[in-house]
C-alpha cells in the first residue's frame, strides 16, 4: 500500500500536506426522490399565483392611491372628501371597498380615467379573492395525497429498521397511523405521530448521521488521475453499492450491569481473579496508585454511557498491605477466594473481617477484578464477555455463559432479519437479558432503552462481489482551485478556533514554570496530579464560564494566567478573523454569498506563526455540491486526530482486502507509515469501556496503558505510564512524551468517539500532548447581526475558494413566523400555507431549509432538537416545524439545504442520495514523510 498524496495542490506555506487516498462515505438511507410525493405542487403553484396577484395588486394600489390624493383635496364637500379618503386608504391597504360601484361612480364625477382604473383594480381584487378561495380545496386534496404517500413511505424497510432502534415506541404506532383515512384530519395523538414520523423520514432521506439503516457508510478511494488528467476530466457522479449489510452489536452498558451484579454477589466474586491496580508505587510511608471510578449513566435515555474517572490516591503503608503486595509480586493474579483465605491465615482473622478488608480495597480500587471488562478492541463484546465467563471455569460462570447463548443468537440473527422478525428478536433479547439479571439477584432488571446499536455498510461485505466506491478529486477542480486546494489553505487558520489549543499551551507553560525551560519530568503521574490539583481544574472551571464575545461583539481573550505569548497570539488570530469578517459584512450586506479572500487567511495564519502544531493529522466532513464550472464542497466539521473517519466502523470491514488485511490492519499500517520521524503512535483507550462509541479495531502498533487499566495488545506493544517521561524541547518549542524502553517519542492518539473532555483525568491530560483538536469554525462569532426585517435577521453564505464555510441562514423568534390559525377548517389551513409562502418570498428563503429551534430562555443556546428538514412545498413539513415551536420566544434558525437536489453527486438504482465524505489530511512540518490512511 502506498501513502502518497492523492491530490495535487500548490504549496502555500512550505508544509508537507497530503490528502489521504481513502475516505469514508456516509450515505442517506433513502433517495431524495422518495420524499417528493410529500409535496403539494398544485397548492404551491396556487400560492405562487396568489402571491403574484397580491404583488401586482399592491403595486397598482399604491399607484392608485397617488392618483386619488388630489381628488381628495379637491372634493366639493366634506362628505365626498371623507368617502374618497376612505377609498384611497382601502386601495392602498389592498382592501376591497364595501360599496365598490358607488366608489367608482364617485371618482368618475371628478376623473373618469382614474375611475376606470379603480374599477379595474376592484375586478382584479375580486379575482384574487376567488383565487384565494380555490386554495382550500387544492390544499385539502394535496394534503390528503401527501398523507397517503406518507402512509406508503412508512413501509420503507430502511425507515422501519432504523426506527426499531431509534424510537421503538413510535415504530409500534406507525401501522395504526397508516390505517387511518388520509383525507381526515388526524386527532392530536395521531398528529404527534405524524410529525415524528415525518422527522425520521426526512432524516433518512436528507441527513448523513450514521445510525442503523438511516445512514450507511461506504469505504471509498480517491481515484488516482492519469498523467494526462486535467481538471474536470473525472467522473463527477459517485456510484453507490446497491446491497447493504448490517453489523449489530449489543449495547456494552448491558455487560457493565451484568458485571456489577456478579461482583455484588460474594459467592460469585470469590471465584474471580483479582489483580493489583497497575501503576502503583511506594511514596515514603504511603502506597500511591490511581483510583478509578465509574458513574452509571441514565438507562432510560436513548443513548447512555457510564462516566469514568480517575485520581491519584494514597494508602498508608501497613504490614498487611505490604504482605499483600509481596503476594501479588509472586502471583500477579489470585482468585478472590484464595486471597481471602490467605489473608485469614496471615492475620489470623475470621472470614467476615477478611471480607471487610478486601471489599474496602476493591472500593478504593487498590485491587481490581478486571476479568469481565469490555476490551476497547473487541469486535463482538458479547461473545468476548461469554468467553471470559467460561475462562473462570466455575459452574455458575459456565451456566451464565450458557444463558448468554440466547442473546448471542438474537444478535446474530438480527442482521439478516426483516422488520417483523427484528421486533421479535429485540423482545426476546430484552426478555432473556432481564431473566439473566434476575438470576443474578437483581430485584428489578436494569436495561438500557437501546439494547442494540447497528452500523450499516453500503456494500455486501463480499470483496469479490463488491466494487469500491470511488471519487476523482480532479472532478472537484474549479476556477478557485477546488475544495481540496482551499482546504489545505484553510487548515492554517483552524488553530485559531481550536478549543483545546489554549489548554495544550497552558500545560506547556505550567511545565516550564515547574521544571524550567528544557526541563524533564520523570514522574508523569505526579505531573498529571499536580497539574490538575494546582492549576488545571480551576482553569477549566473559569474557562467554561467564558463567553468568547461580549454583548457588543468584542472578543474576550482566553484565560492566560501564566501570561503565555502563544495564547496571546491565538487571541490575536481570532480577533483578526473577527475584525476582517466585520469589514466584509459591512460592505456586503444584502448579498446572498460573500467570499473570504486569501489575504484574510494569510493574515490570520500569520498571527499563528510558531503556535500552530507542526504535525497535524486532520479529518474533515465534506458535502460535494455539483455546479457547472464551479464545483463546491460544504465543510461541515473538522477534527484533529488520527483515523477518525474509520475507527468506529472497523467492525463493518473485518473482511480482508488482498494482502492489506482488514480495514483495521490497513489503517494501522498507514498510521505507522505516517508517524513523524523518531516517533510512534500509541493509543489512549480512555479506561473502562461502557460506550459502543469507544469500540474500534486495533489501529496503532502501540497502546499506552494508564494505571488501573488492562490491555489486550501484545506485551511488547504496551507502553505503561511509568515507562513514560516528558521533556521540553526548546528548539521545537513543544513538550515531548518519550518512552524509556523504546527510546522514542510517543505520540498519544485517541480513537474513540467520545468528547475528550468526557475522558478520565490521565488520558485527558495525555491528549494535551497529542495532535487531537476540536476546531468548530465559528465564521460569524463577534460579527453583529444586521437590523431585523419584520423580526428576521439573515446571514449570507460564506465561501473560501471552493469551500462553503457557512450556509445562508435566517434567524427569528417564533413570534415572527406565520402563526397557525386557531380554526381547524380547510380555509384556515390554506390561509396559513399562503402565509408561509408569503413569508418565505418576503425574506428570500430557498424552498428547502433545515430548522434548528432553541427554547426561549435557554442558557448557552442549547437547541431543543437536531436540525429538522423543512420543505416549503409540503404543508405536512410546515406542520412538523410548527410542532417544534412551544413558546413565542423560541429562537429559530433556518439554514439553506446545501447541497440541494440539483447539486448532489451520488446515485444508486433507487435514485439520488445525500452523501457526506469524511476525508483525512496530514500536515507535517517535521522530518519524515507519509500520509494518512
Amino acid at each position: 500500500m502506498t501513502h502518497q498524496t492523492t491530490h495535487r495542490t500548490t504549496p502555500d506555506d512550505g508544509a508537507s500536506w497530503a490528502l489521504g487516498p481513502r475516505f469514508m462515505l456516509r450515505v442517506a438511507g433513502l433517495p431524495l426522490e422518495s420524499v417528493h410525493g410529500l409535496r403539494c405542487p398544485e397548492a404551491g403553484d396556487w400560492a405562487d399565483r396568489a402571491l403574484h396577484a397580491e404583488t401586482r395588486l399592491r403595486s397598482r394600489g399604491a399607484e392608485l392611491s397617488d392618483r386619488l390624493h388630489p381628488l381628495v383635496k379637491g372634493a366639493g364637500d366634506e362628505h365626498a372628501r371623507r368617502r374618497l379618503l376612505r377609498l384611497r386608504r382601502e386601495v392602498f391597504n389592498g382592501k376591497r371597498p364595501a360599496a365598490p360601484e358607488e366608489a367608482v361612480a364617485l371618482v368618475a364625477t371628478a376623473d373618469p380615467a382614474t375611475a376606470e382604473a379603480v374599477a379595474g383594480w376592484v375586478r382584479d381584487h375580486r379575482a384574487l379573492e376567488a383565487l384565494r378561495a380555490e386554495g382550500a380545496a387544492l390544499l385539502a386534496a394535496g394534503t390528503a395525497r401527501s398523507r397517503a404517500e406518507l402512509r406508503r413511505l412508512l413501509g420503507e424497510e430502511r425507515l422501519r429498521l432504523g426506527l426499531l432502534l431509534a424510537s421503538p415506541t413510535l415504530e409500534g404506532r406507525l401501522d395504526a397511523y397508516a390505517r387511518t383515512d388520509p383525507a381526515r384530519r388526524p386527532d392530536k395523538r395521531l398528529r404527534k405521530v405524524e410529525r415524528s414520523a415525518l422527522a425520521y423520514l426526512y432524516r433518512t432521506a436528507r441527513k448523513t448521521s450514521p445510525f442503523s439503516t438511516f445512514t450507511a457508510v461506504a469505504l471509498g478511494r480517491f481515484a488516482a488521475p492519469g498523467p494526462e488528467a486535467r481538471p474536470g476530466d473525472g467522473e463527477e457522479t459517485i456510484r453507490l453499492p446497491e446491497v447493504w449489510s448490517s453489523h449489530p452489536r449489543l449495547n456494552v452498558v448491558v455487560l457493565a450491569r451484568l458485571t456489577e451484579l456478579i461482583l455484588a454477589d460474594p459467592a460469585r466474586r470469590a471465584d474471580l481473579p483479582v489483580v493489583l491496580a497497575s501503576g502503583w508505587g511506594h511514596d515514603d510511608d504511603r502506597i500511591r496508585y490511581v483510583r478509578r471510578s465509574l458513574t452509571a449513566g441514565d438507562d432510560g435515555a436513548a443513548v447512555t454511557f457510564d462516566v469514568a474517572g480517575d485520581r491519584l490516591f494514597f494508602l498508608r503503608r501497613s504490614g498487611t498491605l505490604e504482605r499483600l503486595l509481596a503476594l501479588f509480586a509472586r502471583r500477579p493474579e489470585v482468585r478472590y477466594e484464595e486471597l481471602a483465605r490467605w489473608l485469614g491465615e496471615e492475620r489470623d482473622a475470621d472470614r467476615e473481617e477478611c471480607e471487610r478488608y478486601l471489599t474496602a480495597l476493591l472500593e478504593l480500587g487498590m485491587v481490581q477484578i478486571p476479568a469481565l471488562r469490555t476490551d476497547v478492541h473487541a469486535a463482538d463484546p458479547l461473545r468476548a464477555f461469554r468467553d471470559s465467563l467460561r475462562a473462570v471455569a466455575r459452574p455458575w460462570a459456565e451456566e451464565l455463559a450458557e444463558a448468554l447463548e440466547r442473546p448471542v443468537a438474537c444478535v446474530d440473527r438480527y442482521a439478516a432479519a426483516g422488520a417483523g422478525r427484528r421486533r421479535e428478536l429485540l423482545a426476546e433479547l430484552r426478555e432473556s437479558l432481564a431473566g439473566i439479571q434476575r438470576g443474578l439477584g437483581a430485584p428489578e432488571p436494569a436495561l438500557p432503552q437501546t439494547l442494540l446499536y447497528e452500523d450499516v455498510r453500503a456494500g455486501s461485505g463480499d470483496p469479490a462481489a463488491e466494487s469500491a466506491v470511488s471519487c476523482d478529486p480532479w472532478a472537484w477542480e474549479g476556477p478557485d482551485g477546488g475544495p481540496f486546494a482551499s482546504l489545505r489553505s484553510l487548515e492554517r487558520v483552524l488553530p485559531a478556533f481550536d478549543l483545546t489549543l489554549p489548554q495544550r499551551l497552558t500545560l506547556k507553560g505550567f511545565f516550564r514554570a515547574r521544571y524550567g525551560r528544557g526541563g524533564r519530568c520523570e514522574d508523569l503521574l505526579r505531573l498529571v496530579h499536580d497539574f490538575h490539583e494546582d492549576f488545571y481544574d480551576q482553569y477549566l472551571t473559569f474557562a467554561a464560564r467564558r463567553k468568547p464575545f461580549d454583548e457588543d461583539g468584542s472578543y474576550v481573550p482566553e484565560p492566560n494566567w501564566l501570561g503565555l505569548p502563544q495564547i496571546t497570539a491565538v487571541d490575536a488570530a481570532r480577533a483578526e478573523w473577527t475584525a476582517r469578517m466585520r469589514r466584509l459584512w459591512d460592505t456586503a450586506r444584502g448579498a446572498e454569498e460573500i467570499r473570504v479572500h486569501a489575504g484574510t487567511v494569510d493574515a490570520v495564519a500569520g498571527k499563528l506563526a510558531g503556535v500552530a502544531p507542526d504535525f497535524a493529522p486532520q479529518s474533515h466532513f465534506l458535502q460535494p455540491v455539483r455546479r457547472d464550472g464551479d464545483p463546491l464542497a460544504v465543510l461541515n466539521q473538522s477534527y484533529g486526530g488520527l483515523a477518525f473517519p474509520f475507527s468506529r466502523f472497523t467492525h463493518c470491514y473485518d473482511d480482508a482486502e488482498g494482502d492489506g488485511g482488514t480495514l483495521a490492519d490497513r489503517v494501522r499500517h498507514a498510521a505507522a507509515a505516517a508517524q513523524p520521524e523518531g516517533a510512534v503512535f500509541a493509543e489512549i483507550t480512555g479506561g473502562f469501556v461502557t460506550s459502543n462509541l469507544n469500540l474500534h479495531g486495533r489501529l496503532t502498533d502501540y497502546e499506552i496503558v494508564c494505571p488501573g487499566e488492562t490491555s489486550s495488545v501484545p506485551g511488547e506493544h504496551r507502553i505503561h505510564l511509568d515507562d513514560l517521561y516528558v521533556e521540553d524541547d526548546p528548539a521545537a518549542d513543544r513538550l515531548v512524551l518519550r518512552s524509556r524502553r523504546l527510546g522514542r517519542e510517543v505520540v498519544p492518539v485517541y480513537l474513540g468517539y467520545l468528547v475528550p473532555l468526557a475522558l478520565p483525568e490521565i488520558p485527558r491530560t495525555l491528549l494535551l500532548l497529542s495532535p487531537t483538536s476540536m476546531a468548530p469554525l465559528d465564521v460569524w462569532g463577534g460579527v453583529p447581526e444586521g437590523a431585523p426585517e419584520n423580526g428576521v435577521t439573515r446571514r449570507p453564505r460564506v465561501r473560501y475558494g471552493g469551500l462553503v464555510l457557512s450556509r445562508r441562514s435566517w434567524t427569528a423568534p417564533a413570534s415572527a413566523l406565520p402563526a397557525r390559525p386557531a380554526g381547524p377548517g380547510p380555509e384556515d389551513d390554506a390561509s396559513w400555507f399562503l402565509a408561509w409562502r408569503r413569508w418565505r418570498a418576503e425574506h428570500r428563503l430557498p424552498l428547502r431549509v433545515f430548522a434548528t429551534v432553541t427554547p426561549a430562555g435557554t442558557a448557552g443556546g442549547a437547541a431543543r432538537a437536531k436540525p429538522q428538514y423543512v420543505d416549503f412545498d409540503s404543508p405536512l413539513s410546515l406542520t412538523a416545524l410548527d410542532g417544534l415551536l412551544k413558546d413565542p420566544g423560541d429562537r429559530v434558525v433556518l439554514r439553506e439545504a446545501l447541497p440541494d437536489e440539483d447539486g448532489l453527486r451520488a446515485v444508486s438504482d433507487r435514485g439520488t442520495h445525500v452523501v457526506e465524505l469524511a476525508v483525512e489530511t496530514l500536515r507535517n512540518d517535521r522530518k519524515g514523510t507519509g500520509a494518512p490512511s
